[in-house]
């Protein structure tokens, strides 16, 4: 157990070593984010009360709305649909691979509500949605280039390309819209995310919604964590769901 509280070299080192090793005996991308959110979820905690330091935690990954199985199509399209704009096979959807949390719901990727695939059509789109707009920017990548991927660029990809999104006060912070019925209601102090661009050019974030206050040193260190999670990930390709 690390104490987020306390979260400091020794607890990135301990993570940094486990993350890598999640991928190991894993058939599939899905299975291995499984086992990121749900060791960060067990294993971060609030060390003045024992308890679990986050509420939720959530790992997304662009994907090509083409290769989406038929109901996150289905949930995307009716996204696009109040936006007037159509889908096409190339258009880049940040869709929920794993999420581990408080509430039963919050423990299965196919029980969300609202995250599923979350299409990303256009720069002026995403620049409507504060939240994932602000964590690409955070991640100090153009948004530009996460829906559109030079491969160019992408062999050229250097330690630079990952980042932490950080957010110290979640309360009434407009960058998380839900403030009533999430932020206030389950006691999100901070929220933390962590991740950058895979060699495929997709984008990953693992994002942490803690009830415990995280400190911007503490926040730094997730960098780190990263490069972990990418190394656990990679190697499975094309494969990226359970079936």
């Amino acid at each position: 157990m690390h104490d987020l509280n306390k979260f400091g070299l020794r607890e990135m080192t301990i993570c940094q070593s486990v993350l890598r090793q999640l991928g190991s005996n894993a058939e599939n991308m899905e299975e291995v984010a499984n086992s990121i959110v749900q060791y960060l979820y067990d294993n971060l905690i609030d060390g003045t009360t024992g308890e679990k330091a986050c509420s939720l935690v959530r790992f997304f990954k662009t994907h090509d709305y083409e290769i989406l199985e038929d109901d996150l199509k289905d949930f995307a399209k009716k996204i696009l649909s109040s936006s007037d704009i159509n889908e096409s096979p190339n258009m880049k959807c940040l869709t929920l691979l794993a999420t581990a949390g408080d509430k039963p719901d919050w423990n299965s990727r196919q029980d969300s509500s609202g995250h599923k695939a979350i299409p990303l059509p256009s720069q002026d789109f995403v620049e409507r949605l504060p939240m994932i707009a602000n964590l690409i920017k955070q991640f100090n990548l153009e948004i530009s280039k996460v829906l559109k991927p030079d491969p160019g660029f992408i062999l050229d990809t250097t330690e630079s390309d990952y980042g932490v999104f950080y957010i110290s006060d979640a309360e009434d912070n407009e960058m998380i819209p839900d403030q009533v019925n999430f932020v206030k209601t389950q006691g999100i102090k901070s929220v933390l995310g962590f991740g950058g661009l895979l060699p495929s050019g997709n984008f990953f974030a693992v994002i942490l919604f803690s009830k415990v206050k995280i400190s911007q040193q503490t926040a730094n260190l997730f960098k780190t964590l990263a490069l972990a999670v990418e190394f656990s990930v990679t190697f499975f390709g094309n494969r990226v769901f359970s079936q």
